[in-house]
Formats: C-alpha cells, structure tokens, sequence
C-alpha cells in the first residue's frame, strides 16, 4: 500500500503481531483459524472471513470465518466481480466500505449479521489471486487506510501459504489421477508381446502423458500414445477424459484415423482452448499389420528382424484441439514375426540443450528386434544415461512373436 501513512505506534504495534513467527509453526488446519482471530483482535472487529478461489477460478469459495460460520457451513459461493468481496479479487485492490447496504454486497448473511462496514484485501502470491480476506463491523465508517495495511501484511502470509497447499495438493491430485489411469498390467495378448516404461518428471510437476492398450472386440489390438498441453491437476483431468472418449469411439470406428477425428470434434466442442498430441494403432487380428494414424504426435519406430530401422512415415496430421480439417490419413504398416514397434511421448527425446534430430536418431538406434522388455531398458538407458527426466516420459513396445 504504497502512499498510505505507515508511522505511529499502533500500525507498528499491530504489525508486529502480524509478523509474529508463532502462526507459521501452526500445522496447517489450524494457521487460517488463528490468522482470522489474530485480525479481528488488532482490528477490533466482529467478523473476519477466508475466501479462496475455487477450481474454475470464477467464483470465491469461504473457507473459514470467525462471527459470519454460517458462510463456510452453507458453502458460499461469490462469483469473482460481483458484490463488495468480488470486486475486491476482481480488481485485486484492497477496499474499505464505510456503509453497507443490500445493493453494494451480495452475501445476505452479512446484512442478517448487522455489519455496517467492511474492509477487504486481495491475497495474490506468485502473481495468482488465491483468494480474498475480509473483516466486518457493527459500527459505520470503522475501518481506514492503516486498518488495510495491517490487513495487507497478514493478507501476504496467508496467500503465500494458501498458495503453498493448493499446489502441493494439486500435484498429489494430478499424479494419483495419473497414475490411475494408466494400465497396472499390460494385457496378455495372443501373439504380442507388450512392455511399458514411465518416468514422471522430476521437479517440472505432472503432465499429461499417457499410454493404453487393449484388445478390440473384432480380435484387433488397440495401442495408444497421447500428450495433453499443459501441466499440473488440469492437464491430468483433461488426460482422463480423452481416455475415456477414445476408448469409447475404438469400439465402432472403423480404422486408427476415423477414432482420431471423433476425438477431435469431441475435443475442440467440449474442451475449448485445450490442446492434445494422439498415436493411435492397431494390430490386426492375425497380426500380420498395424494400422497407424497421428494427431501432432510423433510417429512410432519400426525395426525389422534383419536390422532396419525407421520411424514409420506417418502422413501429418493436427494436434487433437487445433481444428476439424481433413481426416486423418491411416499408414499400414507389415508387421512380421520378430518386429518390433516403440510408441513414444516426447519427453523421451526432447532436450533443452540438445538437439531433437539428434536425440531422435538416438532413440533410433536404440530400438532393436529384440525382447519388448528388453528393448524398453535399453531405450531407457540410452536416452536417459546423461540426463535428468526433464518431462513425463512414457514408452510403449510391441513385439509380433509366433
């Protein structure tokens, strides 16, 4: 609150209370509890209240409340710009209200609880509204400019700490969702072998990687290799639901492209703005072919019993998201006994200091004709000898045996 007086001996007396380090050694259910009765006492108030952003990042949420229960027990709901604590978090400007009147707030229990006046603060760490602290009071014209800076010191402690939480529990969330999602056991497939590797990043949070495999109803082998944009509890959410749509379109498309372009109108209809790279293939039922389509994602790598081998020459097609255009092309690959296939996302080969056709023809040469499980340490060791994972990494390989 740059400009606002700062110098007697109260604002310095209540800002020493607010800087007390007892409140950060309070396990955390009990730290906004105590910051909300710390607040009322140095302010003299009758109600003190947490509003949190919720998910969508549309409305507020109340998360605790001293004097004003009833908000956190019937669950209020404030849409963000709307109401005195709304616009508040919408302008991300503290505000004092010297009167209340039932058009300039949007809560009923604040005029059913007799406040006169209120004071808010935004509570913004990292650049992110995270919620908004408000206090209320019985008597008009209670709260001035030295009441919000103590309210804004107490209020950076709170968003750093609320902030702190929602993204530990957001990666919790992200990576038990991912995991869930992903195949605990590979099926048992008659004249397949299949093995699988992930690697979750290691400090750069969740992504939204993911692989699937699964018999068809017409004898077919369905494989799945897909990437969504983005990171953290969002892009897992969105990983899941492409999941189950694309399993859902394999049980009546007729080939790899015509599940993909489904997706894609499915996608771009109810995930606006969001954006997904897909391999799709199938094995057919004598698993003497796989049939391949890509959205975005890069093509798998076929090696042959007599040692070649190339990255299958997939004709291009948009990322899943993008726009509904063409449909996508279907490559058919022969598959004899003895191949090998590796699907792929790219975290296996993207560097930030190394070149991509470079670690690509890395990936190359380490993909043999050789044992799935076999082949999937030795991608793994090559790709990963000298580096840190630096994104998720899933890695998928197929093997047609006799």
């Amino acid at each position: 609150m740059a400009g606002l007086p700062r110098g007697d001996a109260e604002v310095e007396r209540r800002l020493a209370a607010v800087a007390d380090p007892e409140l950060d050694r309070l396990p955390t259910e009990q730290f906004d509890d105590a910051v909300l009765d710390r607040i009322q006492q140095l302010l003299d108030a009758d109600t003190s209240v947490l509003l949190v952003v919720d998910p969508s990042g549309t409305h507020l949420t109340a998360a605790a409340a001293h004097g004003l229960e009833d908000e956190v027990l019937q669950g209020f709901r404030l849409a963000i710009g709307v109401g005195f604590a709304g616009g508040v978090a919408a302008r991300r400007q503290p505000a004092v209200l010297d009167e209340i009147l039932p058009r300039t707030v949007a809560d009923p229990l604040i005029i059913a609880g007799g406040l006169r006046a209120m004071a808010a603060v935004p509570l913004i760490s990292s650049g992110e509204l995270v919620g908004v602290l408000h206090v209320g009071s019985t008597q008009r014209a209670h709260f001035d400019a030295r009441d919000l800076i103590v309210m804004e010191a107490i209020g950076e402690r709170l968003a750093a700490k609320l902030h702190e939480e929602r993204a530990a529990a957001e990666r919790s969330a992200a990576r038990t969702l991912q995991r869930s999602l992903l195949p605990g056991r590979l099926p048992s497939i008659d004249g397949l072998q299949l093995a699988s590797r992930f690697l979750p990043a290691a400090d750069f949070g969740v992504g939204g990687d993911w692989f699937d495999a699964f018999a068809l109803p017409d004898g077919r082998v369905g494989i799945v290799m897909g990437d969504v944009t983005g990171s953290g509890l969002g892009a897992a959410v969105v990983m899941g639901r492409l999941r189950s749509a694309l399993r859902a379109y394999t049980l009546d498309a007729r080939h790899p492209g015509e599940v993909l372009d489904k997706l894609n109108r499915k996608f771009i209809h109810f995930e606006p703005g969001q954006m997904a790279t897909v391999l799709y293939l199938t094995v057919s039922a004598d698993r003497e072919t796989v049939a391949v389509a890509t959205a975005g994602h890069p093509p798998p790598v076929l090696a042959t019993p007599d040692g070649v081998t190339s990255f299958v020459a997939c004709t291009p097609h948009p990322p899943i998201g993008v726009a509904i255009g063409a449909p996508a092309v279907v490559t058919e690959c022969h598959l004899e006994v003895g191949m090998t296939v590796a699907c792929f996302t790219d975290g296996l080969f993207e560097r930030r200091t190394e070149s991509i056709d470079r670690q690509l023809e890395r990936l190359r040469l380490a993909v043999t004709a050789a044992d799935a499980e076999a082949v999937c340490n030795r991608v793994m060791s090559t790709m990963f000898a000298d580096h840190q994972v630096e994104d998720d990494t899933a890695l998928l390989v197929i093997r047609r045996v006799a």
